[in-house]
């Protein structure tokens, strides 16, 4: 190669932070912290506490190490964006009857974001340096968070996500797998110290130990991974979150040094920033594509996402949401209809409850003997 390695780092770095990119770092693919990671994935997996993703399970031997899912990688380079919230991400959950979204999900889908800065990247890198590469957001095996780790870009805190020094816990990763073995940069330490409020933080307890996550208990893992109905016990806890969950990182006390998201496509939709709950319980099938058409919402579908609507509802003691939830309760959807029947006895008493459901049979039982007359 016609430039020496530290010229190619150099290069590589300059070229990523002029795309966008907020942070970048290169890591060893071969590197030991990242296989122990892999080793920690497999303990998690063993306990079950990655529920539903069985996509975790599926992929977890090309999952421990770069070089697992391609053998000629020498070195990865990890870039981060900073999609940092120009308000308090918790302040909606004192508004009972507006749904809270995740700061990660208000604005453009970042995959397609992230993705298009990093493949940019790569043919630039491929054109001047001609050499094979392979580009990762978030849609292969791949550890991206120990990798950062292992890059430089940060630390992985008590809640298992990467924390910046200069850019708290709001950051969306991407990795580009090198068959070039370039010099690693020092690995940040842990400064989490003695700093627990990210675990006293989680509405659901969803941190068995430091630096341990049950997914099972996780809003984020419940409200959009989790296909079927959320657990009784853990319902009342998810308060008016409908899609992922953000008080983990949202009281981390290094967030102080971070700054708002630079690049446009971060910033939040103002339609999602503080949505009415009756609003979206509204939405068919086709609205709900059209709502979220380039979000990443869009992807767990109108019956996932109308249940965490119904859940919402009951847990905001509003009973003008008592005509909706009637509604949902009819829907075609078990899965909507069953958060809503849970929604109703929330909201009702028994008495009133069992009168509803009486009044809701006998509504459908006319509208079948018209249709068949």
């Amino acid at each position: 190669m016609e430039a020496g390695l530290t010229t190619i780092r150099e290069e590589i770095r300059d070229q990523a932070l002029a795309l966008g990119f907020d942070a970048v770092g290169f890591a060893a693919a071969d590197d030991e912290g990242v296989r122990r990671a892999g080793e920690r994935l497999k303990e998690f997996l063993s306990q079950g506490r990655h529920g539903d993703m069985g996509w975790l399970a599926e992929k977890a031997d090309r999952r421990i190490g770069p070089q697992a899912l391609w053998p000629e990688a020498r070195t990865v380079v990890m870039v981060a964006a900073s999609y940092a919230p120009g308000r308090d991400p918790l302040a909606l959950l004192d508004r009972p009857q507006r749904g809270a979204i995740s700061v990660y999900a208000q604005g453009a889908d970042y995959h397609d974001v992230v993705k298009k800065r990093l493949k940019a990247l790569g043919r630039w890198l491929g054109d001047r340096f001609k050499t094979p590469l392979k580009v990762f957001v978030d849609t292969a095996p791949v550890l991206e968070k120990p990798l950062a780790a292992a890059a430089g870009l940060g630390w992985q805190g008590k809640h298992t996500n990467l924390v910046s020094r200069s850019h708290g816990s709001w950051l969306f990763l991407g990795a580009l797998y090198l068959p070039i073995a370039l010099t690693p940069d020092p690995r940040e330490a842990d400064h989490c110290g003695r700093c627990r409020a990210c675990l006293d933080a989680c509405p659901t307890a969803a941190f068995p130990a430091p630096y341990q996550l049950d997914a099972r208990r996780c809003i984020s893992y419940l409200t959009i991974e989790h296909a079927g109905p959320i657990p009784r016990a853990l319902r009342p806890l998810m308060g008016n979150r409908i899609y992922g969950c953000d008080d983990c990182l949202a009281v981390c006390p290094w967030n102080k040094f971070a700054s708002g998201p630079a690049a446009a496509d971060y910033l939040p939709r103002a339609e999602l920033t503080a949505p009415r709950l009756l609003d979206l319980a509204a939405l068919d099938a086709a609205a709900f594509r059209q709502v979220f058409a380039g979000s990443p919402i869009k992807r767990i579908g109108r019956d996932r996402f109308v249940r965490n609507v119904a859940i919402a509802l009951g847990n905001g003691a509003d009973r003008t949401a008592l005509p909706t939830l009637d509604r949902l309760a009819r829907d075609a959807s078990p899965l909507v209809r069953g958060a809503a029947v849970w929604a109703l006895g929330r909201l009702c008493s028994t008495d009133e409850f069992a009168a509803r459901r009486a009044a809701a049979d006998e509504a459908d039982a006319a509208v079948g003997e018209e249709w068949a007359a």
